[in-house]
């Protein structure tokens, strides 16, 4: 393979051989590829090898606490982080609670999931910022497996529940066995959530040990917003029962928003109006509070907690107006102090989940991961992917043995976190002593809360997911692409089925960026008129082209998907398909032969040497076989610094070009080709080993347009076609 040095002495008869010098590049020499037992030995020593220094960065890596916490400036960051923990863990109080109703669990469990999570990633998570803890799309999913298991163990309603709640009789003492002795629906419910819980960890921590927090890059920001819209729909929708006061069953399978919506409309004459006008009342409270929480932010020090108002005066209204016994109101019942005894989850329900707990653990880690990138991002520092992963797998897999289910990072609790100025993660510690301190002392008071006071708080939180559909026009005039995946992610999600939903986004979107790489078009190029710069004829004006040698680009990687489709735009583009024009020339021939048959007998041979010699003409003569070809056309340069890369067919498609076009005596060069692309080619046998009538100009390698222009106009000089007047 030769470079373009030669192309100079080539030109040496050409008016602007001596004046154009073309770059000349050497290739630094490759390491010859060492043998796998030379990379397998040194792989296991890196990896295998132990120091001391080396455990104790491994340490300090897994427990990122061990490293700040020395160095923790006590003076600067305690106020804000006492703050942030402090607000956080108030608002955290009635989410908490109400989140529980979401993922189909009494409210004692939220209180416990919260209070873990946070504790456990203060240790583990390298994030400053992030809240972890009860995520809405999260305890849809977990509440969706606990319902569908539910249904198939025989409970299918709340009122087959053997006693109103268990958690108190476990607290008196039947403990991990009560699962077999005597399991209510409320038992069962919990055992279904942790063990989709710890399977999900689980797939975290697995896929931390493997490696492969880079995932997280091929879920798209419009991937993850329409998921979550999609979801945030089904939410709402799940809600509405609890704030017309019905009771009715969880609809199973794929599209549950229209089996809702159509179970509420039937129902709708049973409405409880107790439940019904509360649940207005709060919702003309919380959503003008909420709307002057965001608008006043930047001057407010910390949001003002009106959802924990809100919640303690419903609850006293409650409680003094007896609304479950003289209105049938629906509410949260015993709500235990202290905790449970851990429980192991239940082994034969893993295979039932299984599938579910995957789903959940992507979203939970992409959730979490992206989160931290983007306020580390915004603060200047760094966050390790793989670490994240071992944080949120542990924040699930060890909360899982005390009756709590699925977390990851939460942006409403993160912006407040922020916002009201923490610094570390020593916030997430001041939540979990106020968590801490409503699990000892104050959850029973909630005894007399309402269902459809809860219910209000989730859907009030679901704002700013609902929010994004408003954004939808300018993301279409941003980007249609991302736009559609949007669209199509949020209607799977809402309309069929959550998981389905993030399933087809992630096919949506790898087809999109396939679907860019067949629409690439070949461009035919002219040079700047000041300078040797080449552009699109097609995008902008005052630029020319160059008599006899014509200059194309393709911007897209060349393979097995897409190779078949250059070939096409650069035939077209040219204005010659070599492959047509041979099947026009072989039908020609075979009819030109059955016209002499049946006018003269058989030919002789002089005539078919006539007929093989005027063929060889318009061989030669290219131009005259389509009308849209320029004439007197010798040479085309394909611009390949946009070709990411080829594979076996893209290499081969480029040999095909060059033999196809050779035969009509136009050639073809490759210039500014990346390193990448130049030993694909070498490897795919482009370049030939053994010199053919124009092997050596085939072998050549031009860096830039303007090389490979000079040395196909310096083969005209010598051929005498060149125009010298252009």
């Amino acid at each position: 393979m030769t470079h373009g040095d030669g192309c100079c002495t080539t030109a040496e008869g050409g008016a602007e051989g001596d004046q154009h010098r073309p770059l000349i590049l050497e290739r630094v020499e490759k390491q010859t590829d060492k043998s796998w037992r030379t990379v397998a030995s040194r792989r296991l020593k890196k990896h295998c090898s132990c120091t001391p220094q080396k455990a104790k960065s491994r340490i300090l890596g897994f427990v990122p606490i061990l490293k700040w916490l020395p160095h923790y400036q006590l003076r600067d960051w305690i106020l804000g982080d006492v703050m942030s923990g402090l607000i956080v863990g108030i608002l955290l109080v009635p989410q908490s609670i109400a989140y529980s109703l979401l993922a189909s669990q009494d409210p004692i469990y939220g209180l416990y999931t919260s209070f873990f999570s946070s504790i456990i990633y203060a240790i583990l998570g390298t994030s400053r910022h992030i809240s972890v803890g009860i995520f809405g799309v999260l305890c849809l999913l977990v509440g969706q497996v606990v319902d569908r298991e539910l249904a198939l163990a025989g409970y299918l309603t709340e009122s087959s529940s053997i006693s109103r709640n268990v958690s108190a009789a476990l607290l008196a003492g039947h403990g991990n066995d009560s699962i077999e002795v005597a399991c209510d629906r409320s038992c069962y419910a919990i055992t279904v959530g942790v063990t989709v819980t710890f399977t999900a960890g689980v797939y975290q921590v697995l896929m931390g040990i493997f490696q492969v927090g880079f995932v997280s890059v091929y879920l798209s920001g419009s991937l993850l917003s329409g998921f979550a819209t999609g979801a945030s729909l089904t939410i709402l929708t799940s809600q509405i029962k609890y704030l017309l006061g019905l009771k009715l069953p969880r609809p199973q399978g794929w599209f549950t928003l229209f089996k809702t919506w159509y179970s509420l409309l039937s129902n709708l004459g049973n409405t409880n109006i107790c439940d019904l006008v509360t649940s207005l009342v709060c919702l003309l409270i919380l959503i003008p509070t909420k709307e002057l929480n965001n608008r006043f932010k930047a001057k407010l020090k910390a949001p003002i907690p009106f959802e924990l108002f809100v919640v303690i005066i419903a609850t006293a209204s409650s409680h003094f107006g007896n609304f479950n016994t003289d209105y049938g109101s629906d509410v949260a019942g015993d709500i235990p102090t202290g905790f449970l005894p851990p429980q192991l989850p239940l082994w034969s329900l893993i295979p039932n989940v299984a599938i579910d707990a995957f789903s959940i653990a992507i979203v939970g880690f992409a959730i979490t991961v992206s989160l931290s990138e983007m306020f580390a991002k915004k603060h200047g520092y760094k966050v390790d992917a793989n670490q994240e992963m071992y944080a949120i797998g542990f924040c699930n897999i060890l909360p899982s043995f005390f009756r709590c289910f699925t977390t990851s990072a939460a942006l409403t609790k993160t912006l407040v976190k922020e916002s009201t100025g923490c610094q570390t993660q020593m916030s997430g510690l001041v939540t979990a002593l106020v968590l801490l301190l409503v699990l000892l002392v104050i959850a029973p008071l909630f005894y007399s809360l309402q269902k459809c006071v809860l219910a209000v708080i989730i859907v009030v939180n679901l704002r700013g997911a609902l929010r994004k559909f408003t954004e939808v026009p300018s993301m279409w005039r941003a980007s249609r692409v991302d736009a559609s995946i949007w669209l199509i992610t949020m209607a799977t999600s809402a309309l069929v089925n959550t998981e389905l939903g993030l399933l087809v986004g992630v096919l949506v979107s790898a087809f999109c960026v396939l679907g860019r790489t067949q629409q690439a078009q070949v461009l035919e190029l002219g040079r700047a008129a000041t300078r040797e710069h080449y552009e699109a004829l097609s995008a902008y004006h005052g630029l020319q082209t160059h008599p006899g040698v014509a200059v194309f680009r393709y911007a897209a990687p060349i393979y097995y998907a897409n190779q078949s489709l250059f070939k096409k735009h650069l035939y077209k583009c040219v204005g010659l398909d070599p492959v047509r024009e041979k099947t026009g020339r072989m039908k020609f021939t075979k009819k030109s032969k059955q016209q002499e048959k049946e006018g003269e007998g058989i030919p002789n041979n002089n005539s078919e040497k006539n007929f093989a010699g005027k063929e060889d003409g318009e061989a030669a003569d290219s131009v005259k076989l389509m009308p849209n070809k320029k004439t007197s056309l010798r040479s085309i340069v394909i611009d390949c610094s946009a070709v990411l890369f080829l594979d076996a067919a893209g290499v081969g498609a480029l040999r095909e070009v060059r033999k196809d076009f050779r035969e009509f005596g136009v050639k073809v060069f490759l210039a500014q080709c990346s390193t990448s692309v130049l030993d694909a080619l070498q490897r795919g046998g482009y370049y030939p080993e053994t010199k053919g009538p124009d092997g050596e100009e085939s072998s050549r390698i031009f860096f830039t347009i303007s090389d490979a222009v000079h040395y196909a106009k310096s083969l005209s000089v010598l051929n005498g076609d060149y125009d010298s007047g252009s």
